[in-house]
């Protein structure tokens, strides 16, 4: 793996009682390890592949988690996540950019998803010998696109081999 999601979410600061949100979350790394970090608090694992909640699941399950919760979700649609406005504390959104279509949707989906405040936990591919390099998104592109958005950087975060990664507060 060339990022850690134990790394970057005690980076990012997550709290035993905080509302989670894991945007793409693929197979569910990010998703359980911040169950395990937020055991007061609730996650929502977002994701529109069956087969990937499906895992995620059953990492959960594996993992004796309650409170982590799998929605089928679509990122790129305001209120695709199915989650009321302003219901976060934090949002992950971990090598999620890259793919999706419709960036700017994407982004005021999780403005739309926050609290005043809230924080975003932005981590994408600097360069990779997986993803073609025309799909990437440069770090300083990404937080342009945040900023025209409403968002202020909060400060970079080492993220691990082939990413960056930056925590964002909507203001």
């Amino acid at each position: 793996m060339f990022t850690d999601p134990l790394k970057n979410l005690r980076a990012f600061g997550i709290k035993e009682n905080d509302i989670v949100v894991d945007l793409g979350a693929g197979t569910g790394y990010y998703s359980v390890v911040a169950g395990k970090l937020a055991p007061k608090g609730k996650v929502y694992a977002v994701e529109l592949q069956k087969d990937f909640l499906a895992t995620i699941k059953n990492k959960v399950k594996e993992a004796h988690l309650t409170n982590v919760e799998c929605l089928s979700g679509n990122v790129e649609k305001i209120g695709g996540t199915k989650i009321g406005d302003g219901v976060a504390d934090v949002v992950i959104a971990s090598n999620i950019l890259f793919q999706v279509e419709d960036k700017i949707q994407f982004i005021e989906e999780i403005k739309r998803i926050l609290r005043q405040k809230g924080r975003v936990l932005l981590i994408d591919w600097s360069e990779s010998p997986i993803i073609a390099t025309k799909n990437m998104i440069q770090k300083n592109k990404a937080r342009e696109m945040f900023e025209k958005e409403g968002f202020i950087l909060q400060r970079e975060i080492d993220a691990g081999t082939h990413h960056y990664g930056m925590i964002l507060i909507k203001s």
